[in-house]
């Protein structure tokens, strides 16, 4: 019978996690301290991240070891299935080949975890008590509220209030994980008191919750630091676990991709599949078409300029050489909460600029009407951030169609939908607008 699902056992999950800096045609442009735009140092990190994390940032070193705690709680859900959308390609009619790398299975249903794992770790080995954080569609801070209940952490999260709003569930899956949870602009901190008397209705913005999860650990005079769940280097590089494991995983498929696909907010859920791929090129190896698929109304890598940017929206946050739609920019109030951010990772952004990715931006209703297809043949409903990689995959096996060509197609189901069915409620009603 055709094998569907292409499964490894836990004894050959990756035990190092892959930094594609070390194979990059030209170092990094440097992160720059936002009060003397010198480069930034270790020192200049200190009060946010604990050293582990900041040697990690600053790495060149291609392979690091991923503490044997963290492997630990990793085997509770990986390595992840790589899945054959066979009935999907049926009712595509397509000769194409999809496979789907499924981080919906973590306890988070995402991605998330492969970082908030390692974070909430090495915060912990360094003596921190709270970490506060971020998030959008709350994937990620569902994921650090977790990984601090393993710790021993307190977790604050500071949610985009419109995600705060929309999505009722993640907020409980988060305090179900013992965290608290503040819809963002609040008046907990000068940069959300200022942005509500800029505007009393905000809906928020990750740079906006950024700029208050910053403020607020550096306000704990050392007690608390701060956890980003993307753009950074060492985020993409704990991220990389689920390239390296579908390249394994592909071998078992007797097959290779011939495009690569992750949906791209900050970069590091399309960076997690891709890197160990594009890696394999860099080193003179097979080459991958890599696309990185987008919102069209948070359109950085397809129209944001390449430039220095803050990550957040108070400037409090060294700047990066990023694609960037600008660091005050409030993107409209889509459901792919987790997309809605102004910049893309410095990592993406740079492979972007060397021709190494391509970039796609599309709109919101297209992305759920493949996101149902998906779901009627698959049986899984995507999250919608998830969507934006389903549509490309989709689009991708019609033009093999067209073609009349074979073609291997992979992507990254970065997350589940089940606490997004409001947007889907929404979709059938005809309540989505472009």
């Amino acid at each position: 019978m055709p094998q569907t699902k292409f499964l490894l056992s836990e004894d050959r999950m990756p035990t190092t996690w892959y930094n594609v800096v070390a194979d990059l045609p030209k170092p990094l442009d440097p992160m720059l301290h936002p009060g003397t735009r010198e480069p930034v140092t270790a020192a200049d990190l200190a009060p946010l991240f604990p050293d582990t994390l900041i040697e990690q940032e600053f790495t060149t070193a291609r392979t690091v070891d991923i503490p044997g705690a963290v492997l630990d709680v990793y085997r509770q859900w990986r390595p992840s299935p790589l899945v054959r959308a066979r009935r999907l390609e049926q009712a595509l009619g397509t000769p194409a080949r999809i496979y789907y790398k499924n981080e919906g299975v973590s306890p988070a249903g995402s991605h998330k975890p492969n970082t908030a794992i390692p974070q909430a770790y090495y915060n912990k080995q360094a003596g921190v008590e709270r970490l506060t954080t971020e998030t959008g569609a709350g994937q990620w801070g569902s994921s650090l509220s977790l990984a601090c209940q393993y710790f021993g952490l307190v977790c604050e999260v500071y949610m985009v209030k419109v995600s705060y709003q929309q999505k009722p569930y993640r907020r409980g899956l988060m305090e179900t994980f013992g965290a608290s949870v503040t819809a963002s602009p609040s008046e907990t901190t000068e940069a959300g008191r200022a942005a509500l008397a800029a505007d009393p209705d905000s809906p928020g913005s990750l740079g906006l919750a950024i700029s208050e999860a910053v403020e607020a650990a550096l306000a704990s005079n050392g007690a608390a630091k701060y956890a980003l769940g993307s753009v950074l280097n060492h985020v993409l590089m704990h991220q990389t676990i689920i390239g390296q494991e579908a390249l394994l995983q592909m071998e078992l498929a007797e097959d290779y991709p011939d495009v690569v696909i992750g949906a791209a907010g900050g970069g590091s859920n399309f960076g997690g599949l891709a890197l160990p791929f594009l890696g394999e090129q860099l080193r003179g190896g097979r080459a991958v078409r890599a696309v990185a698929v987008e919102p069209a109304s948070c359109p950085s890598l397809t129209e944001g300029r390449f430039d220095y940017d803050f990550g957040d929206t108070a400037g409090m946050t060294p700047l990066t050489k990023m694609h960037t739609l600008g660091h005050d920019f409030v993107p409209p109030s889509i459901h792919a909460g987790g997309l809605r951010y102004h910049g893309m990772a410095p990592i993406i952004s740079a492979l972007k600029d060397l021709d190494y990715l391509e970039a796609r931006a599309v709109p919101q209703t297209a992305c759920f009407e493949a996101g149902v297809t998906f779901a009627r043949n698959e049986g899984i409903v995507p999250a919608p951030e998830s969507t934006h990689a389903v549509r490309a995959a989709i689009d991708e096996a019609l033009a093999a169609r067209e073609a009349g060509e074979e073609r291997t197609i992979l992507f990254s189901l970065s997350g589940h939908g089940h606490f997004d069915m409001q947007a889907y409620i929404d979709y059938f009603a005809g309540k989505l607008t472009d």
